[in-house]
């Protein structure tokens, strides 16, 4: 898909996600284009756009499941949105980012508070057995896992062009111990639907991609 297409697809999902509040519209394309800027910057290679409209279409396949299908669809917008490879507050920053930009656009307190700890909870990728919200934004940011093993590849790789600060020996050393803590979970997913559908394919792509990194070739 083209940046073009898939811009004009993002935005009418966001007008439609504000289209309840009735937000100026000026101040809503204003935010859009914000939060296209800060997905377009050039050292990003998988936080992207293109997974915003990822977890984005997740979210829309496991919405039965939300007790705030509004909150979390926010959230999915924010939840990268301050990305730096370098840093370890980005889910703060991204939160607190939230909550300035949904506030400016009038958005209930309640609202942008559930907002910023949904992002504050991609953390840890945990949500606690009742948090129905959590579980479904953290299942929908996950779902790259079970892709095909193209687009899997193509994730793994783009991962590693964001840490290409980091050299081949402590990248395949690091990218080992986030995807082993992973597969270790009693489960990935939280969701009935992704833990009976998804589940298998994300263990089976972690695994081959553990195996490539323990090869020494990694990425």
């Amino acid at each position: 898909m083209s940046t073009e297409n898939l811009t004009r697809i993002l935005f009418a999902n966001w007008q439609r996600t504000l289209q309840p509040y009735g937000v100026d519209e000026v101040a809503a394309d204003k935010a859009f284009n914000y939060l296209v800027t800060a997905y377009s910057s050039s050292d990003r290679h998988y936080h992207t756009l293109k997974h915003i409209h990822h977890v984005l279409n997740t979210i829309e396949v496991l919405q039965g499941y939300t007790n705030n299908l509004t909150a979390v669809q926010f959230a999915a917008w924010f939840h990268d949105v301050v990305y730096d490879t370098q840093a370890e507050d980005n889910e703060q920053k991204s939160a607190d980012y939230a909550l300035e930009l949904l506030s400016n656009l009038g958005i209930s307190e309640s609202i942008t508070a559930t907002v910023a700890n949904l992002i504050l909870n991609t953390k840890e990728h945990q949500a606690a057995v009742d948090d129905f919200d959590s579980q479904v934004l953290l299942d929908a940011d996950l779902a790259i896992f079970a892709a095909s093993p193209v687009d899997y590849a193509e994730y793994a790789y783009g991962i590693r062009k964001e840490y290409d600060w980091v050299s081949k020996t402590e990248y395949i050393t690091g990218r080992r111990q986030v995807l082993e803590r992973f597969v270790k979970r009693s489960h990935i997913y939280f969701t009935p639907l992704m833990l009976e559908f998804a589940e298998p394919f994300a263990r089976s792509n972690i695994q081959e991609e553990i195996k490539y990194l323990a090869s020494g070739y990694g990425f």
